[in-house]
């Protein structure tokens, strides 16, 4: 059996109780890839599903479609809430 090492405390990343009010170029580009990746994903599932004779398979691809479109909608709503929090605040 394999023991997991662990990294000292000090060594570990801080917990951030809330994400940083400005997104840099990595993030920016990270989340678009999320965005891109689901999106494409949920295409493939639709259109394998339409070429699938097999309810069963069928099923399970339009579901984890539906799922991609999911991940795709929360994503964009996050970011949306983001926004709209950094339209609200006072700028001092």
């Amino acid at each position: 059996m394999q023991q997991q090492q662990q990294q000292p405390v000090s060594m570990q990343q801080p917990i951030m109780p809330e994400p940083p009010a400005v997104i840099t170029t990595k993030d920016h580009l990270y989340i678009s890839d999320m965005l891109s990746w689901n999106l494409l994903a949920m295409k493939k599932a639709h259109f394998f599903a339409q070429q699938c004779q097999d309810q069963e398979i069928k099923q399970t691809l339009e579901k984890a479609g539906s799922m991609h479109q999911q991940h795709y909608q929360k994503i964009l709503s996050h970011l949306q809430v983001a926004t709209n929090q950094q339209q609200t605040i006072p700028v001092q």
